[in-house]
C-alpha cells in the first residue's frame, strides 16, 4: 500500500454516519489519499462494516460504538491510530458538544486531531494545552488563509484550454465530490490525464492536490482562489480534463454555491447530481427543491454552457428503481442520466470522450 500523507487515522462520525451530517466520514471511508481510515466511531452502527453499511460492500473498515472500544481492538492487530478525524459535517459546520470528550481523550493520547467544522478547536484553550502538553497537532481545515495568501481573479483562467467539466447539484450534501472523484479515476483508468479540483475541506482531507475550500473563503477572493486552483492545475499537471467539485446548488436557501465555480472556474460542461426521492432542501423542511428541468435551466442561462448529463444519487431507492428513475429524468429533460455509484461510470466516460475529442478539434 502507497503511503499514506498522514498515516493511520480514525474517524469521529457518531449520530450521522450513513445520513447527510456524515458526508465527511463517507468521503474518508470510500477514498482518501492522506489518511490511511483503520475505523470510524458510530454506535449506531457498532460491529458494522462501514463500507457495507454505507455501499453495500465490505470494504474492512471497521464502526466501533466508541473511542475506548476503537482502542481496545485496535491494540490487538497493531493498527492504532495518529489521527482523531472529525467526520461530521452537519448544517452550519458547528462542533456538537459530545465530541469534546473524545477529542479530549484523543489529544491525551498524543493523536494529532484534524477537523473540518467552523468550530474551531484551536480556539479552545483547554484543547490547545493539551495538544503542546503531549505533543500532537491540532489542525483546523476551515481556517481561511491570512489574505495575503489569498488570490484576486486575474482573467489567468482563459489560457487553460483544455476539457473544463464541473459537477453541480441540485442540492448541497447529495454526493457532487463523489461523483467528481468516480470520474477523474474512470478517466485515469482509459489513460486520460484528469485532475480534481477540489472545493471543500472533505476534498482537502481526501488528499485532494489542487483545492480551495469555498465556504471558509473571504467573498472577494472565492472567484480568484478557484481560479488559482484550476490555473495552476493546469499549468503543473497538463491534464486532458479538470474536473471541478460543485458546492451547494444554486438554488440552496443557505448553500447557493455554484455561481463562482461558473463564473470563475469557466467550465465547458456541467454535469447535475439530483436525488430524485429527495423532495426538499437538505436541512430545510419546508423548502421545496425546484424542479429539475428549472434547475438545468439556470445553470444554462448562467453560464451559457449546457449540461452534459445527469447523475443520479440514489439516497431512499431500492436497486430496482434506480434505472427506471434515470430513464424518466431522460424523458423529462432529454439528458442522459446515470447512477455512477451504483452502476459504474463507463456511459458516462464515452460521452466525456466525444467532448475531448471535439476540444481538441478546436
Amino acid at each position: 500500500m502507497k503511503k499514506k500523507i498522514d498515516g493511520k487515522a480514525l474517524v469521529f462520525c457518531e449520530g450521522a454516519f450513513n445520513t447527510p451530517e456524515g458526508k465527511t466520514a463517507h468521503g474518508l471511508v470510500r477514498f482518501t489519499k492522506r489518511y490511511e481510515v483503520i475505523g470510524v466511531l458510530d454506535s449506531n452502527y457498532s460491529g458494522k462494516d462501514a463500507g457495507k453499511v454505507l455501499d453495500g460492500k465490505n470494504n474492512g473498515i471497521p464502526i466501533f460504538a466508541n473511542l475506548e472500544s476503537a482502542i481496545k481492538e485496535l491494540k490487538v492487530t497493531g493498527a492504532m491510530p495518529e489521527s482523531l478525524v472529525i467526520g461530521l459535517a452537519p448544517d452550519g459546520g458547528r462542533l456538537p458538544e459530545t465530541a469534546k470528550s473524545t477529542i479530549k481523550k484523543a489529544l491525551s493520547l498524543g493523536w494529532n486531531v484534524d477537523s473540518g467544522l467552523h468550530d474551531f478547536l484551536t480556539n479552545d484553550k483547554e484543547l490547545v494545552a493539551l495538544a503542546a502538553k503531549n505533543d500532537c497537532r491540532i489542525r483546523d481545515v476551515r481556517k481561511t488563509p491570512d489574505r495575503n495568501q489569498l488570490h484576486f481573479f486575474s482573467g489567468d483562467i482563459e489560457k487553460v484550454d483544455c476539457l473544463k467539466l464541473a459537477v453541480l447539484g441540485t442540492d448541497s450534501a447529495i454526493g457532487k465530490r463523489t461523483t467528481a472523484q468516480i470520474i477523474v479515476q474512470a478517466l485515469d483508468n482509459e489513460s486520460r490525464n484528469a485532475v480534481m479540483i477540489g472545493t471543500g475541506q472533505t476534498a482537502w482531507m481526501q488528499g485532494a492536490k489542487y483545492s480551495m475550500i469555498m465556504d471558509s473563503c473571504i467573498n472577494d477572493f472565492v472567484s480568484g482562489e478557484i481560479e488559482h486552483a484550476v490555473v495552476s492545475a493546469f499549468e503543473n499537471e497538463q491534464p486532458d480534463v479538470i474536473v471541478i467539485e460543485g458546492q451547494g446548488s444554486l438554488m440552496n436557501p443557505a448553500y447557493p454555491g455554484g455561481f463562482e465555480i461558473l463564473a470563475a472556474g469557466r467550465p465547458d460542461y456541467v454535469i447535475l447530481q439530483h436525488a430524485p426521492k429527495r423532495l426538499e432542501y437538505d436541512g430545510f423542511p419546508g423548502y421545496k427543491i425546484h424542479p429539475l428541468k428549472k434547475q438545468i435551466q439556470a445553470i444554462e442561462m448562467i453560464s451559457g454552457k449546457k449540461v452534459l448529463a445527469v447523475t443520479v444519487n440514489h439516497e431512499g431507492m431500492k436497486p430496482e428503481e434506480i434505472i427506471p428513475a434515470c430513464k424518466e429524468i431522460t424523458k423529462q429533460t432529454g439528458l442522459p442520466a446515470f447512477d455512477i455509484l451504483a452502476n459504474g461510470a463507463d456511459e458516462l466516460i464515452d460521452i466525456i470522450e466525444k467532448e475531448l475529442k471535439k476540444k481538441r478539434a478546436e
